[in-house]
């Protein structure tokens, strides 16, 4: 009896226990000494005892049934270990079972403790393993069978049950315990008149593996960070498991639609960044496998949908809300979220129910939880904590017409240890059971709800012990299931608490994994130049929801824990959304020569993207409007910008010069709202102006070639007339001699005579403008093919043939170096 008075949550007090001792130890002096006068007996070093140690560790693998009947036979398999110095000899391993547990916090103090004193006697007789060497380090299997009838189980309610081995070591040669491992036993063979309960949140959520970037084709494949998706997809894999697991449950699914829409996207054609390029993604019918299985699972439960890329709610609270718009991405995320589901997933969703991690709140998460539509906040009881007796109803008001869904801690935290190993597993599955049998057995004649909201990201051995646990209460004996909806519903007790903690009270371990206050800070400018590219586009929605998807990512409670990553993934869209801005820009130009009063100065736009581009508006500004004016008299002139996609436009400014020197002109991008687009760009216009005088000069020279041309026709013609008169010579001007007219010369013949006509053409008396402007050379007869002037009406462009800079008003796409060296626009 005192064993098991010691035995952990119940018994007497320890005062009491002390007195007890006390006694019966003076009780037995006279004895005591009687047998110190003879031999001392071998029986009594032989009597077993705990040694408070634990030389030998025990797992427990399998306890079936979890939660067993009458009638049942209780059977416990597992393994043994010397982790000692020595090997054990005449080991047993033995079952105890402890009296009922008191409650919830009995049940805690039980799991906690670690020593091996204080435990009843064992069952003992056929029930035990008898192990006659356990030698250092090598796990030796033990399987005990127990009719449950044998243990003792009188009253309904939670039992301790210690798996013990004893044996003996070097140091120590008598029986004595050597190591236990305490576990939990449900015993409710009969259902009870008021059943608990309870809903089981399925959460379906992943970190991020979709980018912004798409490719350049109709389709806009889409382009993912990694392939690790399809890994937890496959079979076997995290996401199948809580799928298949899942879908055989009485659960709630909530879903991050994101999870869904990245599967979706992986059905079709996909690629995957590989260092700095891309490879095709080959996971479709994974993706396709999955989410059939997906559909086919949820069609008859119910699905809450988290915003878009499930938003990290105490982070914008703590850390972005200061950040101008960090808050206005929640509305668009739970739009998304709603479409997405239904259409993927054909299910109504419901959409007004936000998680904040791990339940935590306080009045700013609250605040931001609700401000995009949500009327409902799951927390937790270890942050809406009750003084209670018992465990009251999850949904209770808040105020502001919020209800807060508080999930209960210690079932819901069940699961987060190390899952891998059957041990573990069989530990969490019991101790659920447990405290799910004792909130039933607090108030037994008050129905209760509550609610099971484990982890975000279960693993896949986390979520087969859920299931394990899930499944033991199918015959529901004291809890029915039901789902969160309905939870959310229900009457609060009137003596729940109902205040939100104040900030103070938020973990710092939580606060420490928060997103800092520079994500909202990059997002808000990602946004904001995302928001000037999107404007100008003839097709935004080929933008709209890659980039709006992507800016939510940025933003996910996945990146909780990695802070590298998540800058990574910002500073990738970023640089993304960069490179398609660039696309539309400002062929560079070199120095122009702007010859004459007025010229046209020609910028060119260039348009690389696949869609047309619009709202945008050209500026050039002279820096000195007193030497170059532009369009008439004005220091700054601008032109409307509309281009197709894959094209250029050169867009035509006049210049007007008024004085000689270079002057520094600046042509920049704007948006019809008047915001920069891209960067300036500036080149240098040379002004050379041509005076009075010098066109004075220009004309003389004119004249004089144009007189010196028809002297030259006359005397030929009066030549001409002489031959003809005088009929055929005797040869001499056939030779050319000395005669006179134009056949005259040097004597050299016909040829000397042209080459003179030509040199006379030519007469550089005055300066002849290059190019079209001037006169041109005369032709054989003498005639001469000019073009008008036309100084101070339209400008005449003389530039490289390959210059790529002044191209025609629309071209298809053209290189977008600089322009060669010596561009010259003349009069």
């Amino acid at each position: 009896m005192a064993e098991a008075a010691d035995f952990q949550g119940t018994g007497h007090s320890p005062a009491r226990r002390w007195l007890r001792r006390t006694a019966s130890l003076l009780a037995g002096v006279p004895l005591m000494a009687s047998l110190l006068a003879g031999t001392t007996a071998p029986a009594a070093q032989a009597a077993t005892q705990a040694t408070g140690g634990r030389t030998v560790r025990v797992a427990l693998d399998t306890l079936a049934p979890s939660a067993p009947v009458k009638g049942d036979t209780l059977t416990i398999s597992g393994t043994v270990t010397n982790e000692g110095k020595s090997p054990v000899t005449g080991a047993q391993v033995d079952l105890r079972v402890g009296p009922r547990m008191a409650g919830r916090t009995a049940i805690d103090d039980a799991a906690a403790r670690s020593g091996v004193s204080g435990d009843v006697a064992p069952i003992g007789g056929p029930y035990k393993v008898v192990i006659p060497r356990l030698p250092v380090g090598i796990p030796q299997d033990f399987a005990l069978s127990v009719p449950v009838s044998k243990l003792g189980l009188d009253e309904d309610g939670v039992y301790q049950l210690g798996v013990s081995v004893t044996g003996r070591t070097s140091s120590a040669q008598y029986d004595h315990v050597l190591g236990i491992q305490r576990t939990f036993l449900p015993w409710q063979p009969d259902g009870t008149d008021k059943k608990t309960q309870l809903t089981a949140v399925w959460p379906l959520i992943s970190a991020t593996h979709l980018s912004a970037e798409t490719g350049r084709d109709d389709q806009q494949t889409p382009v993912f960070e990694n392939d690790d998706l399809a890994e937890e997809l496959a079979s076997g894999g995290r996401l199948e498991q809580m799928v298949s697991l899942g879908s055989q449950l009485p659960v709630t699914w909530v879903i991050d639609p994101d999870l869904i829409a990245t599967a979706d996207a992986m059905t079709r054609n996909y690629r995957v960044r590989s260092g700095d390029t891309t490879v095709p993604g080959r996971n479709q019918a994974v993706a396709v496998k999955w989410l059939d299985s997906l559909e086919k699972a949820v069609k008859d439960s119910k699905v809450v949908a988290l915003p878009f890329a499930d938003p990290d709610l105490a982070s914008l609270a703590h850390r972005g809300k200061s950040v101008s718009g960090a808050l206005s991405h929640l509305q668009p995320a739970t739009d998304v979220a709603d479409d997405t589901v239904e259409t993927i997933l054909h299910v109504k969703p419901s959409v007004d129910f936000a998680w904040p991690v791990d339940g935590a709140i306080d009045p700013s998460i609250v605040d931001v939880a609700t401000s995009a539509g949500a009327d409902k906040v799951i927390t937790r009881s270890d942050s809406l904590q009750d003084n209670l007796s018992y465990t009251p109803n999850a949904a209770r008001p808040i105020g502001g017409g919020t209800t807060a869904v508080v999930s209960d801690y210690r079932l819901s935290t069940a699961f987060q240890g190390d899952m891998s190993a059957s041990s573990g597993s069989t530990l969490a599955v019991q101790k659920f059971l447990a405290q799910s049998l004792a909130v039933t057995l607090q108030e037994p004649g008050n129905e209760r709800n509550v609610v099971v909201a484990p982890q975000r990201t279960p693993t896949a051995a986390q979520a087969q012990s859920m299931a394990r646990a899930l499944r033991a209460l199918e015959p529901e004996r004291w809890t029915e299931p039901t789902d969160l909806i309905a939870a959310a519903a229900v009457g609060p007790d009137e003596d729940a608490t109902t205040k939100v903690p104040s900030a103070a009270r938020y973990p710092k371990k939580l606060r420490a994994q928060e997103l800092p206050t520079r994500t909202f800070l990059d997002i808000k400018n990602t946004q904001d130049r995302f928001d000037k590219f999107q404007a100008i586009l003839t097709a935004p929605d080929r933008v709209a929801a890659p980039f709006g998807n992507a800016i939510s990512r940025a933003m996910s409670t996945s990146w909780r824990g990695d802070p590298g990553g998540a800058e990574q993934y910002r500073e990738t869209v970023d640089t993304y959304l960069q490179s398609l801005t660039d696309e539309v820009r400002l062929i560079p130009k070199s120095v122009l020569t702007l010859s004459g009063r007025s010229a046209t100065i020609p910028v060119t736009v260039q348009n690389q993207l696949l869609q047309g581009v619009q709202n945008l508006v050209l500026r050039l500004k002279s820096d000195n409007p007193t030497r170059l004016k532009l369009d008439g008299d004005l220091a700054v002139a601008e032109r409307p910008i509309k281009i197709d996609g894959g094209h250029s436009q050169s867009v035509k400014f006049t210049g007007a010069g008024n004085a000689n020197g270079p002057v520094q002109v600046t042509a920049q991008l704007y948006t019809v709202d008047g915001k920069l687009y891209g960067g300036p760009m500036t080149f240098q216009v040379k002004v050379s102006e041509i005076t009075p005088t010098v066109m004075l000069v220009i004309a003389g020279g004119v004249l004089l070639l144009v007189l010196a041309g028809v002297k030259m026709y006359s005397q030929r013609k009066r030549a001409v007339a002489r031959k003809a008169g005088a009929g055929p010579a005797d040869g001499d001007g056939e030779s050319g001699g000395d005669g006179e007219g134009p056949q005259g010369g040097n004597g050299d013949g016909d040829q000397d005579g042209r080459d003179d006509r030509s040199t006379t053409g030519r007469d550089t008396t005055g300066p002849v403008p290059p190019g079209p402007s001037g006169p041109a050379a005369p032709d054989a007869t003498g005639d001469t093919h000019g073009t008008k002037n036309t100084a101070g009406t339209k400008a005449v462009e003389d530039t490289d043939p390959g210059q790529p800079s002044d191209p025609t008003p629309d071209t298809g796409p053209e290189s977008a170096d600089a322009s060669g060296a010596g561009e010259k626009v003349d009069r």
